[in-house]
């Protein structure tokens, strides 16, 4: 199982980004081969554990560890792909919102779960929350992927609507790291650290706002090509293939239960174990292999450790996943990545 995939327009993001630092991104590239073939390809994608270390290799090569914060700074709307276009051409700021969220998967997929768009019925504000799945456990890999996509959101919407006051603050899920200093800098509203997840929280009424883009004939157009391609891509997954997309997001130091699943599908339990008996199949095969598959991705594609892993897949200790992976494998974890 891929940890996810990314379009290659987030590359050019961080080649903008470099160039205003006047570094010479290609021995980066080169390293982990992103050719300028791969880079002019409409359909190219890397994988998610590339882009971590593209991003950690250009950190050390600028010795900016906010690189990130850069990176939002220099996103485009365009730079989201389709979710981009249609927001672009949307009415209002929450049809922005909500195209930017629902339609992400056509530009990037995470095993990790996908971004949404709510109202926060909470308080009687009634603010938009765009939120940024979970990137837990975080490290030096993973922080400029969460700075630049809430900048990079916040970019966008900002020049959309014309107004740079249409953010009410941002939320981090991790605590403040060693340059929180800079977050100033970049965000024109309150920032606040170790929160349930990563948001931008829109004011209300700020939903209303129109955008300065909209073209309703094409948003329609746009959105009914966006939707084709979606339907098409949940064909394409077998029924044991979608259990197992809802389980990844749910393993997060417990181990998500059939009622879980049932209810993030919004079908009864009953019929999942039916749908899966007919695919040769049961709910308990589903987590087990989809935990083996996550498991060897992240030994062999990233950087974090045993205990990381653990967490990651809902074990609750490090013994207890090293374990299940030498009955799954054969090797212990060190010896498997060897």
């Amino acid at each position: 199982m891929k940890l996810g995939e990314i379009s290659v327009s987030y590359i050019e993001i961080i080649a903008k980004t470099m160039a205003k630092f006047d570094c010479d991104v290609k021995d980066v590239f080169e390293l982990y081969r992103v050719t300028p073939a791969v880079i002019a390809s409409p359909d190219a994608r890397i994988s998610i554990p590339k882009l971590l270390l593209l991003g950690h290799g250009c950190i050390q090569l600028t010795k900016t560890p906010w690189l990130g914060l850069e990176m939002g700074r220099m996103t485009e709307a365009t730079h989201l792909g389709m979710p981009g276009l249609i927001a672009m051409t949307a009415s209002n700021m929450k049809q922005v919102c909500h195209s930017i969220a629902h339609y992400e998967i056509l530009n990037s997929f995470n095993v990790r779960g996908q971004s949404k768009f709510y109202i926060d019925q909470k308080g009687g504000t009634r603010d938009g929350i765009l939120e940024f799945y979970s990137l837990n456990p975080y490290n030096e890999y993973n922080f400029f992927v969460v700075d630049s996509v809430l900048l990079g959101w916040m970019n966008v919407i900002e020049k959309l609507a014309g107004s740079t006051d249409i953010i009410n603050r941002v939320c981090f899920e991790f605590p403040a790291p060693s340059y929180a200093n800079k977050y100033s800098e970049f965000f024109n509203c309150e920032v606040l650290f170790n929160q349930p997840a990563n948001q931008l929280v829109i004011n209300g009424e700020s939903l209303k706002q129109p955008c300065l883009t909209s073209c309703q004939s094409l948003h329609l157009q746009l959105k009914r090509k966006a939707d084709n391609e979606l339907a098409s891509v949940q064909l394409g997954l077998s029924f044991t293939e979608k259990v197992a997309r809802v389980i990844t997001p749910l393993l997060n130091v417990s181990t998500p239960s059939l009622e879980q699943v049932a209810e993030q599908l919004n079908i009864a339990p009953w019929t999942i174990r039916r749908n899966l008996i007919n695919e040769g199949s049961s709910y308990q095969k589903v987590l087990n292999d989809t935990r083996c598959d996550l498991a060897i991705s992240y030994v062999t594609s990233t950087t974090l450790s045993v205990g990381e892993i653990a967490y990651l897949l809902g074990f609750g200790s490090s013994a207890a996943f090293q374990h299940a992976f030498k009955r799954w494998t054969g090797q212990a974890p060190g010896s498997y990545k060897s």
